[in-house]
């Protein structure tokens, strides 16, 4: 008479090699969340960045050509002293007759970070 053996559980090294193969793929999913995290902090940092930078060039659009330094210019807005933008700092400089006479080159430098990321931003004025 044969005997049948039961097979319907798992063995303990079954068990063990599911786990593992489980928590290689929690960790991988672990570390893509992280990378998802930093990528998302840094595309809002650049996003603000970016609309601090065009509120300026708007503030200089509406100036116009006569509204702005008649000799080549540097502006700094420091850290913590522009309104909503409180981790950024603020540089706008002003070439005139640059690219040719009559003309005026206004570019706005952004900078975050202690200064270890920026964004710039740069328009031409004429008469």
């Amino acid at each position: 008479m044969r005997k049948f053996i039961n097979n319907n559980g798992f063995t303990l090294i079954e068990v063990l090699v599911a786990m593992v193969i489980l928590s290689i793929g929690l960790l991988g999913t672990a570390a893509l969340i992280t990378g998802i995290i930093r990528g998302n902090k840094v595309s809002n940092r650049i996003s603000t960045a970016t609309t601090c930078a065009q509120d300026k060039m708007e503030e200089i659009k509406m100036l116009g050509y006569s509204g702005m330094p008649t000799s080549d210019t540097t502006t700094t807005e420091s850290y913590n002293s522009i309104t909503n933008y409180f981790l950024y700092k603020r540089v706008t400089c002003t070439n005139v007759d640059n690219p040719t006479a009559d003309m005026k080159t206004v570019t706005v430098t952004v900078y975050w970070d202690s200064d270890n990321s920026s964004i710039e931003l740069k328009t031409i004025l004429v008469p």
